[in-house]
């Protein structure tokens, strides 16, 4: 079996992973992980699909068949699973919004050598101050040496320059 990574976006409308699901379908794929989302009006998504070795080809070229509906891209994937070693990090961000803050609690992971294994972001209205608020969710992977406590450290230096609460579990 082949591990793919299909890519996929396009202008969101009814039966995108419909299609995807039918054709992937047709060659004896299975559907193991994905991640879809429809933002502003643009469907998005990463699928990890397995074929038989023999069908790679004939799915590549059917997968051709979804231009002018999806832009598809298809990639071989690859082990990514932590090392037994590695822990799972969680890092909620909830403050006011501005630019930069992805970068900087970005930038804080990389220099502690974590991982980004799923990252989610969102703005929306500020319910009673007005303005903005700036939310995200992020799981990591840690390498078993990394000094969780100079991470936390890192971050909480963050807070108060950006003016958000931030959690480690």
């Amino acid at each position: 079996m082949t591990t793919l990574i299909l890519t996929v976006a396009g202008a969101d409308r009814p039966g995108l992973v419909s299609a995807v699901a039918d054709l992937t379908g047709a060659y004896g794929c299975n559907w193991e992980n994905s991640s879809l989302a429809e933002l502003a009006g643009t469907f998005a998504g990463v699928i990890q699909l397995t074929v038989d070795d023999d069908r790679v080809d004939e799915l590549r070229d059917a997968l051709r068949g979804l231009d002018g509906m999806l832009a598809v891209i298809v990639s071989t994937g690859s082990d990514t699973s932590p090392a037994p070693e590695e822990r799972h990090v969680s890092v909620t961000v909830l403050g006011d919004d501005r630019p930069g803050i992805v970068r900087e609690v970005a930038g804080v992971l990389s220099a502690h050598a974590l991982s980004i294994r799923s990252m989610t972001t969102e703005t929306r209205d500020a319910a009673m101050a007005g303005g903005r608020l700036f939310e995200s969710a992020v799981t990591a992977s840690a390498p078993a040496s990394a000094d969780l406590d100079a991470l936390r450290a890192d971050i909480e230096k963050l807070t108060h320059d950006l003016q958000v609460d931030i959690s480690i579990l």
